[in-house]
């Protein structure tokens, strides 16, 4: 963020590392990590609404501070990393998100852990853009597919195994322990940072556009809080959330002007948006964070609270998904350079799309077998999207524009993830009542046939089975409300494949000539 064309052209690809298996464990330690505790708190929260003497309504900010704080700040990674060294910034970031993770783990009030939760988000929002960065820039351009099936796979497997390494911690130490376990991770990553990454050039000149950081960080932050808490306080219901939402798009039209009038400096690169591959990979990698975050927002409360799945089980069923997406990238790591980027891209879409069209085909009676090989098959398909979709998205676009790229192709998963949410869980609570209503009057009471073939729990003539029918009535509803929702993102992949055909095949760029860079 925030450069000129001129310190833009004077700015190089780095030369390969020597050490790159070194350098790929260490900022893979830390992709994990931060990945990881974007879901492992979840699980974690009833016990800490317990211990912390916190509603429902206030331990979800646990939730809500890291959220708002990465999305904020995942923005200024690019600038800062260009003014400070892009291995300076990694490690204080490592640093920092290490000691927040202690900080949350020793916390014993409400404000303490949500003080500390945003000290992780500030400091974690620069670790999955600069790991991108550096793996790109490590590796030889031939290379860069395999690159980008590690690092996805740190990406996408965080995320999928944070809920059931964080209720496995709970269940067999404490909550506390779903922050204390980053410490030792993040000590190994410093340790491997510090030795065996270069640092980049530093551009001491680098301006800062203080007014469009500012607009577009209150455009982010107040995006994230109008998604995170609308579903809570009843959306445009609440004072809070209109007062979000308008001042969410205040700040964005008050950021795009003063982009668009920017003569020298502006805090986003408009160069970005001249490059087709990168910006079609930006809506297609919104919707890899919309499906991922979506479906494991929406699997396990339907396995547990209607097919009766214990907490284990779910978490054993839900788990394959995370092989499909490991497998998937490292076959698509080794065939991307040999094959077109599209077809594979394709073919993941057709396969997520499948999968979702296997999930919404689930009923009460539905085995495990058959929620495991429809997560599996989705975890293959967002493999196969993955890997490609980042190699041909940065294949077109200059080195140069790497650390602004990078902080932006992780702000747009970001954003995908949070909107899906929002959005599956909102139309879940409302098909959930219309499909309660529906079938209600369908229901007639007052027919013989009717009170002659319900089950005895359902005695109508008494409050008790009243209310039992009126349970199962729900239940069902609430069923069906899921199915539809796997309905709604079926369709939305399929409408998001023709993206591919803007997509260019990828060429070699030719850099600039490499400055030299320093080991430290």
């Amino acid at each position: 963020m925030a450069y000129t064309d001129t310190i833009n052209s004077a700015t190089a690809a780095p030369e390969p590392a020597r050490h790159r298996g070194l350098v790929t464990v260490a900022i893979m330690l830390a992709t994990i990590m931060q990945t990881l505790d974007s879901t492992i708190a979840n699980v974690a929260l009833p016990h800490m609404a317990g211990n912390l003497s916190a509603s429902q309504d206030q331990i979800s900010w646990v939730l809500t501070s890291y959220i708002v704080a990465a999305a904020i700040a995942t923005p200024l990674t690019g600038w800062l990393s260009g003014r400070f060294g892009r291995k300076r910034i990694f490690l204080t970031s490592v640093v920092g998100f290490t000691v927040a993770s202690a900080l949350c783990g020793l916390s014993n009030s409400l404000t303490e852990i949500v003080m500390a939760r945003l000290l992780q988000g500030v400091f974690g929002a620069a670790l999955v853009p600069l790991s991108q960065a550096i793996m790109l820039d490590t590796n030889p351009k031939e290379k860069h597919a395999q690159a980008m099936a590690i690092w996805g796979m740190g990406v996408m497997i965080g995320p999928i195994l944070g809920p059931t390494l964080g209720g496995w911690l709970t269940d067999n130490f404490s909550w506390r322990w779903v922050f204390f376990v980053n410490i030792p991770v993040g000590i190994l990553s410093f340790l491997g940072i510090k030795a065996y990454i270069r640092e980049t050039t530093i551009q001491s000149k680098l301006r800062f556009d203080v007014y469009g950081c500012i607009a577009l960080s209150l455009a982010i932050g107040l995006l994230q809080m109008f998604l995170d808490r609308g579903e809570l306080l009843d959306w445009f219901s609440s004072t809070e959330i209109v007062l979000e939402a308008a001042g969410a798009v205040v700040s964005f039209a008050f950021f795009i002007a003063l982009t668009a009038t920017a003569k020298d400096v502006s805090f986003f690169n408009v160069q970005l948006l001249k490059d087709r591959n990168f910006v079609t990979g930006l809506m297609l990698y919104f919707m890899v964070g919309l499906l991922l975050y979506a479906t494991r927002a929406l699997l396990p409360p339907m396995l547990q609270s209607l097919m009766g799945y214990p907490v284990v089980t779910a978490g054993l069923v839900i788990g394959p998904s995370g092989i499909g997406t490991m497998l998937s990238m490292m076959v698509a790591g080794r065939i991307a350079s040999r094959t077109d980027p599209r077809a594979l891209i394709g073919l993941g879409f057709g396969l997520t799309a499948f999968s979702l069209w296997q999930m919404s085909g689930f009923s009460f009676d539905t085995g495990e077998s058959a929620v495991v090989w429809s997560g599996f098959i989705q975890g293959l398909g967002l493999g196969f999207v993955s890997v490609p979709l980042t190699t041909i998205s940065f294949s077109t676009l200059n080195p140069k524009y790497r650390p602004d790229g990078t902080s932006i192709y992780s702000l747009s998963r970001n954003i995908g993830s949070s909107i899906g949410i929002s959005v599956m869980q909102t139309v879940l609570t409302r098909n959930t009542a219309l499909f309660h209503s529906q079938m209600v009057e369908h229901i007639n009471l007052a027919s013989p046939a009717v009170q002659a073939g319900l089950p005895a729990v359902y005695n109508l003539a008494t409050q008790q089975g009243l209310a039992a029918l009126n349970n199962e009535v729900t239940r069902q509803a609430t069923f069906l409300a899921y199915i539809n929702d796997f309905k709604i993102m079926m369709v939305v992949t399929l409408i998001a494949m023709p993206l591919l055909l803007l997509m260019r095949r990828q060429r070699q760029v030719v850099a600039p000539p490499i400055e030299a860079h320093a080991m430290e």
